[in-house]
């Protein structure tokens, strides 16, 4: 089972992020991934396009869990990002989106990748872990939150 403490590590969890539409987010965030895999930005957005012409990844309630199979890619990756400002995402409520959890998996992930999908969708169905992503504004009490610690969040 994987782990959401070690998918997003402190240092992944993006605060404040500056974005107006959700090809932007998706852009900034495929950059911040390419910086941590070394597999091109590019590759990792036009995955992430792809996917989202599939159907929105925004799953209402201001959440949104875009991912996508990256070849290249090595093992799992996640990032964590507030926006700044919530932007449209095509959620299924029509809500716009302030909470995004990115999920890269490998090609041949299997069914690691529906099961992380499935564990972050569970995480983030909780209001009240939800209401706290929202105002805490500490890199390490988020990242605890996302490992499942919420006491070690206060």
């Amino acid at each position: 089972m994987i782990d959401l403490g070690t998918l997003v590590t402190p240092d992944r969890v993006l605060l404040d992020l500056k974005a107006t539409s959700k090809r932007q987010v998706l852009r900034t965030l495929a950059q911040a991934a390419a910086r941590v895999t070394g597999v091109d930005a590019d590759v990792i957005l036009e995955a992430l396009l792809q996917r989202e012409r599939l159907g929105t990844t925004g799953l209402g309630g201001g959440i949104a869990i875009p991912h996508a199979r990256i070849p290249e890619l090595a093992s799992f990756t996640g990032f964590f990002a507030r926006l700044a400002k919530p932007v449209d995402f095509e959620a299924v409520d029509g809500e716009p989106v302030d909470l995004v959890f990115l999920l890269l998996a490998p090609q041949g992930a299997g069914t690691d990748h529906l099961k992380a999908l499935a564990r972050i969708a569970r995480l983030l169905r909780d209001a009240e872990l939800c209401a706290a992503l929202r105002t805490c504004t500490d890199r390490a009490k988020i990242h605890a939150i996302l490992a499942g610690r919420p006491e070690a969040a206060r």
